[in-house]
């Protein structure tokens, strides 16, 4: 395109403020429209309303159930199911409350949410509560999970159950749910652990990708302004 057809174009977009252009160096940046129609856009995605596609894709990549959970002021709390043909018998269901060490999807928000919500449910909360050394032994397990963005476990709620659990994150960096995938123990001929943990790892990284994840932006777990689904509620959101 001509430099001065470019030219015409920015000082258009200078005027509606979509673009920035530096006084003193003369370079262009995003406009402050620019960055509200952004923001905008992302406070509209909803991760309940988006989870169905990537749920779905999900179940039928693995061929198992698939789950989504949001984090409440009593820990991880299911919100939906895609059901595959193979049926699993267990007592959870939409409005279950998951353990946080029991459970991937617990696991999963007990390595993301910001210590200071999950310590006091490990110390006190009469579904998440752990002893001392066993309390010690899950921390040490959460740093695995922050590293792989996975987390399992076999028959520690259920006999004959697996499950496999993953982080959602927002623009932030900010865990704001997790999705799962639960299944009979796998015998000979079906596909290993790694396979679906793969699998599982990749349709949760681009879920976050929808939601305007790019990776941290500190080193903080959680981040700043992290809230639960009971919070967000009462402050009208």
């Amino acid at each position: 395109m001509p430099s001065a057809k470019v030219h015409r174009y920015l000082v258009s977009l200078v005027r509606a403020d979509l673009v920035y252009q530096n006084k003193q160096t003369g370079h262009y940046s995003i406009g402050q429209q620019a960055i509200l129609m952004g923001l905008t856009g992302l406070r509209s995605l909803n991760v309940v309303n988006l989870a169905s596609e990537f749920l779905v894709r999900l179940r039928d990549q693995i061929g198992e159930t698939a789950v989504l959970a949001i984090w409440t002021d009593d820990g991880p709390i299911v919100v939906q199911f895609e059901e595959s043909e193979r049926p699993v018998y267990m007592n959870v269901r939409v409005g279950s409350v998951l353990p946080l060490s029991q459970t991937a999807i617990g696991k999963v928000f007990a390595a993301f949410v910001p210590e200071s919500v999950v310590e006091p449910m490990l110390a006190g909360h009469p579904k998440h509560r752990l002893g001392r050394d066993a309390a010690k032994r899950f921390r040490a397990e959460l740093e695995k999970v922050r590293r792989d963005r996975v987390a399992s476990v076999a028959g520690t709620l259920v006999d004959g159950v697996s499950a496999i659990g993953a982080p959602v994150f927002d623009h932030r960096h900010r865990i704001v749910a997790a999705i799962g995938v639960i299944a009979q123990d796998t015998g000979p001929g079906e596909p290993d652990l790694e396979q679906r943990r793969q699998v599982l790892h990749d349709v949760a990284e681009e879920f976050s990708s929808r939601l305007g994840d790019q990776g941290p932006l500190s080193d903080d777990v959680g981040g700043e302004g992290f809230e639960t689904a009971g919070a967000a509620g009462r402050n009208g959101r």
